[in-house]
């Protein structure tokens, strides 16, 4: 009915301010899901990569497993002999010993 002149009135700048914080306080709130989900995605992608690097090494430890396999002078042999080679072992007696220095005068072909 009618409002008695005494009586407070709240003021417009009030609702301006509440409904102000409510965007403000709604847009924080978005933000923060947006970013925990970055966060959980970036979390994914980095286990992802962590992943893949411990595949690589066991790729490498396992390349270097087969190449010293590969390299082993028993096995070569052993290959050599079921193969059939003509390869034959050397004696003992037979390498030299060569002095790994260079010598001091070298031959030269120009005058």
């Amino acid at each position: 009915m009618n409002r008695l002149k005494s009586a407070s009135r709240t003021p417009l700048s009030t609702f301006v301010i509440v409904i102000a914080a409510a965007i403000i306080v709604a847009g924080g709130g978005s933000l923060h899901a947006y970013y925990k989900n970055r966060q959980v995605q970036v979390n994914r992608d980095i286990d992802t990569i962590e992943h893949r690097v411990e595949k690589w090494q066991l790729d490498i430890s396992t390349t270097k497993m087969r190449s010293e396999d590969l390299l082993n002078r028993f096995a070569i042999r052993k290959q050599l002999e079921d193969s059939g080679s003509k390869l034959r072992r050397i004696p003992v007696g037979l390498p030299e010993e060569v002095n790994p220095s260079p010598p001091s005068a070298v031959a030269s072909a120009m005058p």
